[in-house]
């Protein structure tokens, strides 16, 4: 018996490192997570990341109002995210219409529904910030990290921002989904 065991654990180890998604260990969730906070909120920042199961659970509590989120090691390449801790609602909402199997038009849809009843609250202007970079499997180093920022203010419009709808230049801020409980402010500085 312990020997079909070991042999099943082996298994799917091998398989889950086959599929790309093994889980990384805690500590380089946590050490990775935080790449998109900026760097003096980092420290304090909790860390949101994934457990065996690839269930996004809470790794670290933090000390200030800094929620992170690891990469998901399901998805191809490396993304991680830091937003303000008033935001995690919505997060939270996402990923639980997520589990339930609806795309991502259906999660948008049913955020704005429960915006709007009142289920749901929006923080009237918070940040998201999104990191990207390439991930050294060897060393465990990212590299080439590049963040782009989003500043939500639902229900904005161009008219009430003066916001053009798309970028006007390298690096320019524009309004993405105006009109709705996510309307924010994309700025995504020029890549050197």
């Amino acid at each position: 018996m312990m020997k079909n065991l070991t042999l099943l654990s082996l298994l799917l180890t091998f398989l889950l490192s086959c599929t790309g998604q093994e889980i990384p260990n805690k500590e380089f969730q946590i050490k990775t997570g935080v790449l998109a906070a900026p760097e003096d909120k980092r420290d304090g920042a909790s860390v949101m990341g994934f457990n065996k199961n690839g269930e996004v659970v809470l790794i670290r509590e933090g000390q200030n109002e800094i929620i992170c989120l690891a990469d998901d090691p399901k998805k191809e390449g490396f993304s991680v995210a830091a937003y303000h801790k008033d935001l995690e609602p919505f997060m939270a909402r996402g990923r639980e219409l997520r589990k339930q199997g609806l795309n991502a038009k259906e999660v948008f849809d049913q955020r704005e529904e429960d915006v709007k009843s009142g289920s749901l609250t929006m923080p009237d202007k918070t940040i998201l910030y999104i990191a990207r970079g390439d991930l050294d499997d060897e060393s465990g180093e990212v590299e080439n990290l590049y963040t782009r920022y989003v500043v939500y203010i639902p229900y904005a419009t161009a008219e009430s921002t003066g916001m053009p709808l798309e970028p006007i230049g390298p690096g320019s801020p524009w309004i993405m989904d105006p009109g709705t409980h996510r309307a924010h402010i994309m700025i995504s500085p020029p890549r050197n």
